[in-house]
């Protein structure tokens, strides 16, 4: 039995998806800034096509102002290279009018044939400091105008943030049915409300499993209270080697020659820096033993040098897929996966541990990809 109702409590395959680092995130020993692994486009577009090789259901495009490739145009760029992998593509609300949004998404939806989820970020725009009640007041707003372009003939939104009135759908019209996914993470009380009321899956950063049932727990809450449930994610680092002594071994080299200083300065850049989420992690840090593990094999030392994710999974391929069993047991049905190098940490995953899972792509379980192209001005509908 699943910690709380789920979605998809009868699914017995998980997403597995990896990460482009598309944000100047990528080292061969993190600390130390190599120029080989800087976020070029052949670098990002290589992980993205090494995961599609490597059997991978989908891939995280992040969003941040560093140095490195915007995420919708990276998409863009990607479609036409891809025939299977989904990617999960970071939207920071406000960034775009909510209604051209709405037909960007609808216009690389159609791109991708179905092959599109969002995750919806709600943190500050570079230049700015915003309040959180505004911060998710706005995204609430934009998720709200987006559902309508997806799903009606025309937006009427009257809210604190956006006013617009009798707007027709008709250029925003998505490939899939009702749009993508909304896939969201946070834990301030407005994000966990933002989330339990309009969003598909709850994305959480690693913590102990009985810290993550808590917020599990947390979230369906408010779910419950709109009649609805979610499905969970985790997005966590993976070092898999063919055994545990190497993987730990590994561990230790990749912070070998981190500096802590220096680490600290890589976090503080981050937008998401003193996000309540990142706080989490730090306590997560603070309660690993001397070696830096608060689990037997969920490793916190990425956190000294990384803003956000800040924990590995560490282990032989069996433990790993243990762990990985273990949370699809609590219900978790989507894993966003990565690891330093990310080229080669994806090969590793995808050669040690991929091929003993089933897996499976949340849009085509959630009936959301049509069979064939749908009749919307975008697709074999009439031209409007």
């Amino acid at each position: 039995m699943t910690v709380v109702p789920i979605t998809s409590p009868d699914l017995d395959a998980a997403e597995v998806s990896w990460f482009s680092a598309l944000c100047a995130d990528d080292y061969a020993l993190l600390g130390v800034p190599d120029p080989s692994l800087k976020s070029s486009w052949p670098h990002c577009r290589d992980i993205l096509l090494e995961a599609e090789t490597q059997g991978f259901d989908n891939i995280l495009c992040p969003s941040s102002y560093q140095v490195g490739q915007d995420t919708l145009s990276f998409v863009a760029a990607c479609a036409p290279l891809t025939s299977r992998i989904n990617m999960l593509a970071a939207i920071r609300c406000g960034e775009m009018q909510p209604i051209m949004l709405a037909r960007t998404v609808a216009t690389l939806d159609h791109m991708l044939e179905g092959r599109l989820t969002l995750n919806i970020i709600s943190s500050d725009f570079p230049g700015e400091t915003a309040e959180s009640a505004f911060r998710y007041q706005r995204s609430r707003e934009t998720v709200q105008i987006l559902k309508q372009a997806w799903t009606r003939d025309e937006i009427n939104h009257q809210g604190d943030i956006y006013q617009f009135d009798r707007v027709p759908t008709a250029p925003a019209k998505p490939y899939q049915t009702g749009g993508p996914l909304l896939y969201f993470g946070g834990y301030s009380p407005p994000a966990l409300e933002l989330c339990g009321t309009f969003c598909d899956v709850y994305l959480m950063w690693p913590e102990p499993k009985d810290v993550l049932a808590e917020r599990m727990h947390s979230v369906n809450t408010i779910a419950a209270a709109h009649n609805r449930t979610l499905d969970y994610g985790l997005r966590v680092h993976v070092i898999v080697r063919d055994t545990e002594a190497e993987a730990r071994d590994y561990a230790d080299h990749l912070v070998s020659k981190l500096d802590d200083e220096y680490g600290q300065a890589v976090k503080a850049r981050a937008q998401d820096a003193t996000s309540l989420g990142v706080a989490h992690q730090a306590r997560a840090r603070e309660l690993a033993d001397q070696y830096g593990y608060v689990e037997p094999h969920l490793w916190t030392g990425i956190g000294r040098a990384r803003s956000g994710c800040g924990a590995a999974l560490v282990g032989s391929a069996d433990q790993v897929l243990t762990e990985l069993e273990a949370y699809q047991k609590m219900g978790i049905r989507a894993f966003i996966l990565s690891g330093y190098p990310h080229l080669d940490e994806c090969k590793s995953f995808g050669q040690r541990v991929l091929p003993q899972m089933k897996t499976c792509s949340l849009p085509q379980v959630y009936g959301r990809v049509p069979s064939q192209a749908p009749a919307t001005p975008l697709g074999t509908g009439d031209r409007i």
